[in-house]
This record gives structure tokens, sequence and C-alpha cells, in this order.
């Protein structure tokens, strides 16, 4: 298994152990969910035009609800109606379903664009919780798909969604006797891939910046591991960190202007904060042992990273305030790779479990209940959704490299995978 931990391991395994790879096709796979999870419907949203509808609206609003482990969807084969707006919804018929809230709409043409009107209902009281009518592009049409997806969520939790949004993630295929690398940017659902840095030489560890508009990561273009800072829109990068020696695990500090990186310019491998606008240095931890894979937490005041300092890789918190390094984590023997949720509260982690390795949170606060969400046995790089819901990390099935999905509400696994490519690394946008 490729883990993080320790860099410069961490390389030269990425470097040996890459198979064979071949054309990727997007693949799309959810299994799991809560026992708690709100049974909905959506209905197929009416086409008010000639020939296919643009997108299958209802499809994709599904697919993210049931991902994250905290919907249920009816299968359509089940339905016994199709309205499209609340005054052509026999509600009993619904509740015999056992359906609390059912999504009906319609897609028209508008010109050169369409229309697309939804509307999320109540089912046990028949009235309208919201709704929205969109104008949108052909092209535009998942994202209007994403949007809905948001509005509805919020609507039945109350908290923000965070399906339209966008990961990160390394690609390595063959191209006959050449290796080839490149740095992907895809929708949250998988859809829309854009790779936006294509290299011969590995590209490690991306991670957004606090605005979703730049990406830092590491490369070994120049034959030895630097750290990159690209604008997505313009595609301008620069090299931030080529010290002597390993220069690796990039995270930016909540307010963008500083990177974490682990450097062993002294000799020992530890963790340096980075000014961007300066280039100016601080070294945070000053140890024997393999200090790595920082991440911050959101007040900026502390990094959490890995360290085998006490013997085996665990995670530990050290306070920028005032230097002070305490650990964290006590569960099993191997802890690393941290990501700390957006509200501070939690850390998701790479936990040796009796299986191999697969992912866990512990609680930041309270008690520290430590729970393992994925048992995969080859489980790695866990990133939090921006709404901190779920879990987005790296993973294999059936042989295959895939991107899976982890609702701390309830399991479910999105495929992101191939037949033969090899995906890593990901990271989920702000």
């Amino acid at each position: 298994m490729l883990r993080r931990f320790a860099s410069h391991w961490a390389a030269a395994l990425f470097i040996l152990l890459t198979p064979g790879l071949a054309k990727a096709e997007l693949v799309i796979d959810i299994i799991g969910g809560a026992e708690s999870a709100i049974p909905v419907a959506v209905v197929p949203f009416a086409w008010q035009g000639n020939g296919e509808p643009p997108e299958d609206v209802a499809r994709i609003i599904t697919d993210n609800l049931t991902r994250t482990g905290q919907f249920q969807a009816l299968p359509r084969s089940e339905f016994i109606e199709t309205p499209s707006a609340q005054a052509d919804v026999r509600f009993a018929n619904w509740r015999a379903l056992g359906v609390d809230n059912l999504i009906v709409g319609d897609i028209r043409p508008d010109g050169d664009r369409f229309r697309v009107r939804y509307e999320l209902l109540d089912v046990f009281t028949g009235s309208r919780m919201t709704g929205k009518t969109f104008t949108s592009p052909r092209d535009a049409m998942r994202t209007v798909s994403h949007v809905i997806s948001d509005e509805i969520y919020e609507a039945l939790l109350g908290r923000p969604g965070a399906f339209n949004t966008r990961i990160a993630y390394v690609a390595m295929q063959d191209r006959g006797e050449q290796r080839e690398w490149r740095l992907v940017i895809a929708d949250a659902d998988g859809h829309y891939p854009e790779s936006i840095l294509t290299s011969r030489q590995p590209i490690m560890s991306p991670a957004w910046s606090p605005g979703g508009d730049r990406l830092a990561y590491v490369s070994f273009e120049n034959r030895r591991s630097e750290v990159y800072v690209q604008t997505i829109g313009t595609g301008e990068r620069e090299n931030v960190a080529s010290f002597e020696g390993i220069n690796s695990a990039p995270a930016w500090s909540p307010d963008g202007r500083r990177l974490a990186v682990t450097l062993s310019r002294d000799g020992q491998t530890d963790i340096y904060v980075l000014e961007l606008d300066s280039g100016q240095l601080r070294q945070i931890t000053n140890h024997w042992a393999i200090d790595t894979e920082a991440t911050w937490t959101p007040d900026g005041r502390s990094l959490l990273f890995t360290s085998d300092r006490g013997g085996s890789p665990q995670i530990y918190r050290a306070d920028l305030r005032n230097g002070n390094v305490e650990r964290v984590t006590y569960q099993g023997n191997y802890n690393a790779s941290p990501t700390i949720s957006p509200d501070g509260r939690r850390v998701a982690m790479v936990h040796r479990t009796d299986n191999g390795y697969g992912i866990a949170v512990q609680e930041l606060e309270g008690n520290g209940r430590f729970r393992v969400l994925t048992r995969g046995g080859q489980d790695e790089s866990p990133s939090f959704a921006p709404n901190g819901a779920m879990v987005l990390y790296a993973t294999r099935a059936n042989g295959r490299a895939v991107l899976g999905t982890a609702s701390l509400y309830g399991e479910a696994r999105q495929i992101l995978s191939t037949q033969g490519e090899r995906i890593r690394e990901p990271a989920w946008s702000p």
C-alpha cells in the first residue's frame, strides 16, 4: 500500500509500485447508507421540448443525495405516478410508498438555453418547502443539478450541501514506454475531469487554497521533490519550495498567505511554515523523528501532523503560539495523514485496522470519540467535504484504483475509477 507518511518513502513507493495503466472511464457506484436515512423520491423532470432532454437532472440529484448516506431514494421502478408540479401530486400515494419528501420539476427550452424548475414537497403536509427556476446553457445543466441538490440538502438537514464543489486528484497512466502523471480537477461527483498539469515525473499531494482558485502540490519534474503553487484559471505556476533535501506535503493556512510544508533542509524531516509573499520560513518542529503531513486548524493557531516520535506513526498537535506539541491519537499503532473538518471538531486519518488500512475519525473536543469509517485494507489520503459531512479518500476495489466517500452519518462509495487507470491522493475543494 502506498502511504503518505514520510514523503520520501511515499515518493519511492509511488514510483516503484505503479502498475500498467489504460484508458479511463468514469463509473459511479453508490453503496451503503444510514439506518436513519430520509426517504425521498426524485421524479424524472418533465421535458417540454423535442427530442431528448439535455440532462437527466432528477438522476443527478438522486445520485448526489444517495451518495451522502443520509437519504434513501425510492427506485423509479416503484413510482406509480410522475407528477411535475405540486398541483399534480397525489400525496396519499407517496405516503403509502413510505416517502417523506418528494422532488418534482420540469425542463423546457428557452431560446438557446433551458429553464429548469424544481419543487421540494413535504409528503405528510402536502406543502411546498422550497423551489426555484434556473436558466442555464446546455453545458451547465449538471452544475444546475448540483445547485438544486445543495438547496434540497440544506432545506432538509439545515446545513449546506457540498455537491457544487470540485475535487482534485493525481492520475497515472502508461503511454507506450512512457509513464504520465496528471493533476486533475473534476466536479465533486467525478464528472467533467480536466487535466491542469501533465508530467513525465511524479506529481503528489495536491492541496486547495482557501479560495479554491489555486492548488499547491509536489512535483518531481526537476528530478527532485519541489513544491509548486498553480493558479487554476490561468495555469500560471510558481516554484515556492526548492530547498536541499525533501520538499513535500503542502497545506494552506486558513488565510491563504502561508503554506505548511515538510522539509529536510537541515538533515532531519520537520514541519515549517512558509510565507508565500516574502518566502520567509519558520521552523515549527525540531525532532529527530519524521514529522510530516501537516494540516491547519480552522483558527490558524495550530497544526496537526504525523510523527513517529513515539515509536509508531501518530497524530500530534503543534501550537503555533507557544511551540508546545501534544499527542492527539492513541488508538492502535498507526494513525497518519490527518485532515481536519471545516468546523475544527474532528480529524480524519488513515488508521491501521485488523484488515489493513482504513479511514477513521476522532473528535477533537469532549471525550475524543474514535470511529473507524472504512475497513477497505488499502484506504488512504482522506479529505473532508467542505460541509464536513463526508470524507473523500483513495482505495482499491476489485483490483482497481478508486475514490470513495464515507459519510459521517452512514457510508457510501463513489467510484471514479477505471479500466486500469490509477487514481490517488484526492483533495476536496472549499
